[in-house]
């Protein structure tokens, strides 16, 4: 019994072995994703002029025909 409880044993770990050694990562095959995945940058920019001379971060400035204001940056 115990000899049969080892060899059991063993195969489970064989056989997870050559699953986990078929596990390829998508972004090595040159597809799109592989792209994608070099260009992200999980930075966002928060204010779109930060600091300028008119308006502060978060806002750029507009201008209409009588007045100029600061508008949210979109």
């Amino acid at each position: 019994m115990r000899k049969l409880l080892v060899i059991t044993a063993a195969a489970a770990i064989l056989l997870v072995g050559s699953m986990a050694a078929k596990a390829d990562p998508a972004t090595s095959s040159g597809s799109a994703l592989s792209h994608a995945a070099k260009n992200f940058s999980p930075v966002k920019e928060a204010a779109c002029g930060g600091y300028g001379r008119w308006c502060g971060p978060g806002y750029v400035r507009a201008c209409g025909p009588y007045r100029c204001w600061c508008r949210p940056c979109w």
